[in-house]
Protein backbone atom coordinates (compact mmCIF):
# COMPACT_ATOMS: atom_id res chain seq x y z
CA UNK A 1 0.00 0.00 0.00
CA UNK A 2 2.85 2.18 0.34
CA UNK A 3 4.08 1.89 -2.52
CA UNK A 4 0.93 3.48 -4.03
CA UNK A 5 0.07 6.39 -1.78
CA UNK A 6 3.71 6.91 -1.89
CA UNK A 7 3.18 7.97 -5.27
CA UNK A 8 1.14 11.04 -4.54
CA UNK A 9 2.55 12.56 -1.27
CA UNK A 10 5.71 12.52 -4.01
CA UNK A 11 3.37 14.91 -6.16
CA UNK A 12 2.34 16.70 -3.61
CA UNK A 13 5.40 17.26 -1.78
CA UNK A 14 8.00 17.15 -4.82
CA UNK A 15 6.06 19.87 -6.70
CA UNK A 16 4.34 17.48 -9.18
CA UNK A 17 7.19 15.02 -10.85
CA UNK A 18 8.94 13.24 -7.62
CA UNK A 19 5.82 11.02 -7.24
CA UNK A 20 8.19 8.22 -8.51
CA UNK A 21 10.95 8.35 -5.58
CA UNK A 22 7.82 6.32 -2.81
CA UNK A 23 7.31 3.54 -5.27
CA UNK A 24 11.03 2.99 -6.30
CA UNK A 25 11.95 3.40 -1.90
CA UNK A 26 9.27 0.38 -1.96
CA UNK A 27 11.21 -1.40 -4.65
CA UNK A 28 14.48 -1.13 -3.90
CA UNK A 29 13.56 -2.01 0.17
CA UNK A 30 11.02 -4.36 0.20
CA UNK A 31 11.16 -5.63 -3.74
CA UNK A 32 13.20 -8.77 -3.08
CA UNK A 33 11.48 -10.05 -0.27
CA UNK A 34 8.25 -9.99 -1.42
CA UNK A 35 6.64 -11.17 -4.97
CA UNK A 36 3.10 -9.65 -4.29
CA UNK A 37 5.14 -5.96 -3.22
CA UNK A 38 7.37 -5.98 -5.70
CA UNK A 39 4.23 -6.41 -8.28
CA UNK A 40 2.98 -3.48 -6.46
CA UNK A 41 5.57 -0.94 -6.60
CA UNK A 42 6.97 -1.85 -10.06
CA UNK A 43 2.89 -0.82 -11.19
CA UNK A 44 3.16 2.15 -9.02
CA UNK A 45 6.40 3.32 -10.21
CA UNK A 46 5.54 2.89 -14.14
CA UNK A 47 2.37 4.53 -13.34
CA UNK A 48 4.14 7.27 -11.41
CA UNK A 49 7.15 7.64 -14.31
CA UNK A 50 4.56 7.91 -17.03
CA UNK A 51 2.75 10.71 -15.14
CA UNK A 52 5.81 12.44 -14.22
CA UNK A 53 6.60 12.62 -18.03
CA UNK A 54 3.27 13.83 -19.17
CA UNK A 55 3.06 16.61 -16.42
CA UNK A 56 7.01 17.46 -17.41
CA UNK A 57 5.43 17.65 -20.68
CA UNK A 58 3.17 19.89 -19.96
CA UNK A 59 5.52 22.91 -17.60
CA UNK A 60 7.83 22.79 -20.95
CA UNK A 61 4.32 23.80 -22.95
CA UNK A 62 3.35 26.53 -20.24
CA UNK A 63 6.76 27.88 -20.47
CA UNK A 64 6.95 28.40 -24.43
CA UNK A 65 3.30 29.58 -24.62
CA UNK A 66 4.29 32.17 -21.59
CA UNK A 67 2.04 30.40 -18.76
CA UNK A 68 -1.24 30.27 -21.17
CA UNK A 69 -1.35 26.74 -20.77
CA UNK A 70 -0.68 26.76 -17.03
CA UNK A 71 -3.58 24.82 -16.08
CA UNK A 72 -2.93 21.87 -18.20
CA UNK A 73 -0.08 20.77 -15.71
CA UNK A 74 -2.21 21.30 -12.68
CA UNK A 75 -4.89 19.28 -14.11
CA UNK A 76 -2.38 16.56 -15.12
CA UNK A 77 -0.91 16.50 -11.81
CA UNK A 78 -4.46 15.38 -10.57
CA UNK A 79 -4.61 11.65 -12.22
CA UNK A 80 -1.53 10.44 -10.50
CA UNK A 81 -2.83 11.91 -7.06
CA UNK A 82 -6.04 10.14 -7.26
CA UNK A 83 -5.13 7.16 -8.81
CA UNK A 84 -2.54 6.81 -6.61
CA UNK A 85 -4.81 6.81 -3.68
CA UNK A 86 -7.28 4.61 -5.58
CA UNK A 87 -4.31 1.83 -5.67
CA UNK A 88 -3.69 2.21 -2.43
CA UNK A 89 -7.16 1.30 -1.42
CA UNK A 90 -7.56 -1.67 -3.76
CA UNK A 91 -4.40 -3.06 -2.35
CA UNK A 92 -5.27 -2.51 1.10
CA UNK A 93 -8.19 -5.15 0.10
CA UNK A 94 -4.86 -7.48 -1.81
CA UNK A 95 -5.69 -6.60 -5.22
CA UNK A 96 -3.40 -4.78 -7.64
CA UNK A 97 -4.64 -2.24 -9.22
CA UNK A 98 -4.47 -2.17 -13.10
CA UNK A 99 -3.63 1.47 -13.52
CA UNK A 100 -4.55 3.26 -16.59
CA UNK A 101 -2.68 5.06 -19.23
CA UNK A 102 0.69 3.68 -17.94
CA UNK A 103 4.13 3.03 -19.91
CA UNK A 104 6.36 0.23 -18.83
CA UNK A 105 9.58 1.60 -17.90
CA UNK A 106 10.42 -0.58 -14.94
CA UNK A 107 9.70 -4.67 -14.84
Amino acid sequence: MLAHVGGPIGVVVGGSLFGWVGPLIVLLHRGQQSPAVRAHAIAALNFQITWAVAILIGWLLTGITCGLLVFIPLLLALVPIVLGIVAGLKANQDQLYPYPMTRTFVR
